[in-house]
């Protein structure tokens, strides 16, 4: 293996075929700030940010922050923030060198500098991108959460704090003392009406400092709404080792991601931004019937495949999609449940969006494992499938698709599969979720259905009074004790489409 790791210094040395950046990077300048900085934002927005700087817009360099850890710090600083994205599909691969970030500061090491390079007058955009429970609220309801634990403790600690609400208020703060101008704050995150939720609990969190200041904040950002979209797998061991035989050298920070990518932005920003829709973003006045597009086809899709694959015994998406019944049930849901929840544009191309996102799934040269889908369900799953269930249950639509992935959500978060082995469960709510299948499983699934949908965090406090709900979920959850998931599947979706 080499130890040299990939630096500005061997740039020039990369092969031929490696796309490089074009420009002098000692010349860029920070005009966005990113916190959140993971594989996605690296694979996504900063590799929109990238083309903009090579075509000249060297005002808009890019500071990560990482809120937790410092691993993508470790994995980016000793290679000057540089990284590989590297698209693969079933038609091979191409590797692009991205030069837009500069520096990754750790939150919990220093809050302070952090807290100071938000408040940098250069600094336009604070972007996020820190996954549906950063945003420190209730799903259910979309308000601030007053007692989630870093709420109380930034709120007790404001210059040392750990949630993103804590350090945009403590930077604006320092902003309206100084007498600088706000900042655009930047959702990037899968979340409906991500800008709206997000303007709602920067006010609701900076009240609970002062009504002064909430008022400034408000009068002085921003928080357009986006739609993002590229599928991002986690990178591997062996991903890094044949990206190694490519460059010659290590890359710590490599980033994998399908050919495919799309960021629809509402045009609403503080004081410009760069020329991304040059890159391939999408600059509307409502981005929110894009977003449902996105939520209910692709991520529903991905979500219901990702629970169902994994008890099935699917190791990644395209594994999932190899199975015809599978294939046959994402396109199902998306055409006989998810799309008619939505009002399509009359000039958007529904089915070969469904066409497309077929496609996508079943690329076999992304790895994209059903158990990182799986991931923090309790807070994907009010965004993925609830707004689509209670269309459908108000006009009495299908909802088959949805109360079996629902049922496989309950078996999954159970913590056992169904070999009896033990699932590694990571979510916010993973002790009681598995604290109501342990106490409601040995009454029957009668009231273990009854248990979750009562269960607010997850499905506020309506869908506890369907019973046409309640009876559909009721009814997978026995099939899938009697038959299996994957039988399941192959029985009652093998015929449909």
């Amino acid at each position: 293996m080499s130890q040299e790791r990939l630096n500005n210094s061997i740039l020039e040395n990369l092969p031929a075929e490696v796309i490089k950046p074009s420009y002098d990077r000692s010349e860029v300048t920070t005009g966005i700030v990113h916190l959140g900085i993971g594989a996605f934002h690296r694979a996504h927005q900063a590799w929109y940010t990238e083309n903009r700087i090579a075509a000249g817009e060297t005002s808009w360099g890019i500071v990560g922050a990482s809120l937790r850890s410092a691993g993508v710090r470790d994995q980016l600083v000793p290679q000057n923030g540089l990284y590989s994205v590297v698209e693969k599909s079933n038609a091979g691969t191409k590797v692009q060198i991205v030069g837009a970030v500069s520096d990754v500061l750790v939150g919990p090491e220093n809050p302070q500098q952090l807290l100071e390079l938000l408040a940098q007058e250069s600094v336009r955009i604070v972007s996020l991108t820190i996954t549906e429970k950063g945003y420190c609220h209730d799903p259910a309801s979309g308000n601030l959460n007053p007692q989630h634990p870093d709420v109380v403790h930034d709120l007790a600690n404001p210059q040392a704090p750990k949630s993103a609400l804590g350090y945009i208020v403590g930077a604006l703060a320092l902003r309206k003392e100084r007498g600088l101008p706000g900042f655009t704050v930047l959702s990037c995150d899968n979340l409906p009406s991500n800008g709206k939720l997000l303007g709602k609990v920067l006010v609701q969190y900076a009240e609970k400092v002062s009504a002064e200041l909430a008022a400034w904040i408000s009068d002085n950002t921003t928080t357009p709404a986006t739609m993002v979209d590229r599928i991002v797998p986690a990178t591997t061991d062996n991903d890094r080792a044949e990206l190694e035989a490519i460059l010659g050298c290590r890359d710590e920070a490599a980033v994998m991601a399908e050919p495919f990518a799309q960021w629809v932005v509402e045009d609403n920003f503080l004081r410009g931004r760069p020329e991304w829709d040059k890159a391939g973003a999408t600059f509307v006045d409502e981005v929110e019937v894009y977003e449902l597009i996105k939520l209910r086809l692709l991520n529903g899709s991905h979500s219901m495949l990702a629970y169902s694959g994994y008890l099935s015994g699917f190791e990644t998406v395209a594994d999932v999609m190899a199975e015809p019944a599978f294939n046959k049930l994402a396109l199902h849901f998306m055409k006989s449940e998810a799309t008619t929840s939505i009002d399509v544009p009359a000039d958007f191309d529904i089915a070969a969006y469904q066409a497309q996102l077929i496609e996508r799934f079943e690329n076999r040269a992304l790895r994209h494992r059903t158990w990182q889908i799986a991931m923090d369900g309790s807070q994907k799953i009010p965004q993925r499938w609830l707004g689509t269930l209670r269309h459908q249950l108000e006009n009495e639509g299908p909802i088959e698709v949805l109360s079996f992935a629902l049922a496989n959500w309950i078996r999954y978060v159970s913590a056992v599969d169904e070999k009896g082995n033990a699932i590694e469960v990571s979510d916010p709510l993973a002790a009681d979720l598995k604290a109501l299948c342990d106490e409601h499983k040995p009454q029957g699934n009668d009231a273990l259905a009854t248990a979750f949908l009562a269960f607010t965090p997850v499905f506020g406090e309506d869908l506890r009074n369907s019973e046409r709900l309640h009876s559909a979920v009721n009814d997978w959850l026995d099939k899938l004790d009697a038959e299996g998931t994957l039988a399941c599947v192959q029985k009652h979706f093998s015929s449909v489409g």
